[in-house]
């Protein structure tokens, strides 16, 4: 399989080289969407990272009553699942495609890990990318309404 082009292009997989790049392209796969398809859903297994290739996703919070809330949109180049990686938790947000034709890249998380812990400079430089970006995350706001 080829690279995607936009993965040199996305902060997840900054510092990696070409090799490597294709070493997690291995991994995946494209998938497409249509409006209002769901990619995932609050509170399941997170068993997936997405790269969004094309399109746009929206991003919806449930608050303690139950209400969905819209928190953000994402486009071409943003990562979503990452936070799966790290904590192997249930996801914290449902992920809708905004867009037909929305297409992001699917990894599945365990295979992305035991990437990680077979080449353990890919694995060092993915989590310090995941790290960089919660760090940022946090420092700038939560846009979680159930933390409210």
């Amino acid at each position: 399989m080829a690279t995607p082009s936009i993965m040199k292009h996305v902060e997840l997989f900054r510092g990696l080289s070409d090799e490597q790049l294709a070493q997690v392209a291995l991994l995946g796969q494209e998938e497409v969407y249509q409006t209002g398809d769901i990619l995932c859903e609050q509170d399941a297994p997170g068993d997936n990272v997405f790269i969004i290739m094309r399109g746009q996703v929206e991003i919806r919070v449930r608050d303690r009553s139950g209400a969905q809330h819209s928190a953000v949109y994402l486009g071409a180049g943003q990562v979503i699942g990452e936070m799966a990686l790290v904590d192997e938790g249930k996801r914290s947000a449902t992920v809708i495609a905004a867009e037909d034709g929305t297409t992001v890249f699917s990894i599945p998380s365990d295979e992305f890990v035991r990437l990680c812990k077979t080449d353990t400079h890919i694995g060092y430089l993915l989590m310090r990318n995941i790290a960089q970006d919660l760090s940022f995350k946090l420092r700038h706001g939560n846009t979680n309404p159930s933390s409210d």
